[in-house]
């Protein structure tokens, strides 16, 4: 494809979808061309608002349009499966929103689809592609303060409590690891691997989803301490303990931010970063640039990373007893 312009589908027209297609909107030789929702209302209200070309209200005529390009599944956890193997079959590339799925299971599933159907697959765990968190992974990648020993991660919000949102509904994959405990745990595994074994405890609502989760991953010479909640803000720092200094990823880390370095005097050192957007054009660049290159997976957000994660979910899972049906 080279330079020509990448025709965008989006299915789901919550929260998060509106989010990347303002981000969408913004980048040269890609448009949002297509909306499908549940109901047809809702779709032509997003499309509207961001000037999609066409808009649905069912997920499978979005699909069948013989003009979408690459479609970006914004819909709650436990249809990611289902809605990225849909466009799949039909040879559509698809960027799904995080958790990719719901368990290991599905998501083997899904990149073996991807692989035989040889159609580009990609989990959108946008904060992988931010300047100031790759500039971070550099830093500890290159001992810049030493050997990292500790991260302290975490991320907490209070939403209003309400058992028909997706974020409280089990049916939904609702619960605060899977829809930000994901973060802290990546973090974790970006800067110090899969853990040789994890702690975890978790209290629940009446719903049966986890409203908070204290984790811990022990390493052979490192500590990771993180925790998600829906019970409180929290400062939704990443700070990575080395030899000898801190690199701090200031509030909220997983979204663009800043950094501070502070060496083991006390000096400190803030490093900031310009963004024009949202931050989720770094992740559309990213995967506009695979569809050129005829590419079926990305060499940044692998499907091994994605399969590291969901299974260190899992295994979260399993110790604070969380299952979905």
């Amino acid at each position: 494809m080279k330079d020509e312009i990448v025709h965008w589908g989006i299915i789901g027209a919550g929260s998060i979808a509106k989010k990347f297609a303002t981000d969408l909107i913004t980048i040269p030789n890609a448009k949002l061309y297509a909306i499908a929702s549940r109901t047809l209302v809702k779709a032509k209200n997003f499309g509207e608002t961001f000037q999609a070309d066409v808009a649905y209200g069912d997920y499978k005529e979005l699909v069948l349009d013989p003009n979408v390009d690459a479609v970006y599944i914004a819909t709650p956890h436990s249809f990611h499966k289902e809605h990225t193997m849909l466009c799949l079959n039909h040879h559509i590339p698809v960027l799904c929103e995080k958790p990719f799925a719901m368990n290991l299971e599905e998501v083997e599933e899904m990149i073996q689809l991807a692989r035989k159907k040889e159609t580009l697959l990609m989990e959108a765990m946008w904060t992988i592609f931010l300047p100031h968190f790759r500039y971070a992974l550099d830093l500890i990648d290159k001992q810049h303060f030493g050997a990292l020993i500790k991260l302290e991660a975490d991320f907490g919000f209070q939403p209003e409590y309400n058992e028909r949102s997706r974020l409280f509904d089990k049916q939904l994959g609702g619960g605060s690891l899977l829809d930000i405990g994901i973060y802290p745990v990546f973090a974790a595994l970006s800067s110090l691997g899969s853990p040789e074994h994890i702690e975890a405890k978790a209290e629940f609502f009446p719903t049966g989803v986890d409203s908070e989760c204290d984790i811990q991953f022990h390493y052979k010479n490192a500590l990771a301490k993180l925790k998600s909640t829906f019970k409180k803000e929290t400062y939704t720092e990443a700070i990575f303990h080395c030899k000898d200094g801190i690199i701090k990823i200031n509030g909220r880390f997983h979204e663009p931010s800043s950094i501070s370095l502070i060496d083991h005097n006390g000096n400190k050192e803030l490093k900031t970063f310009d963004n024009n957007t949202l931050g989720y054009s770094y992740e559309i660049e990213h995967f506009n640039q695979l569809i050129r290159q005829g590419k079926t997976e990305s060499d940044i957000m692998t499907f091994e990373k994605s399969i590291q994660l969901i299974s260190t979910l899992d295994k979260v899972r399993q110790c604070i007893g969380l299952e979905y049906k």
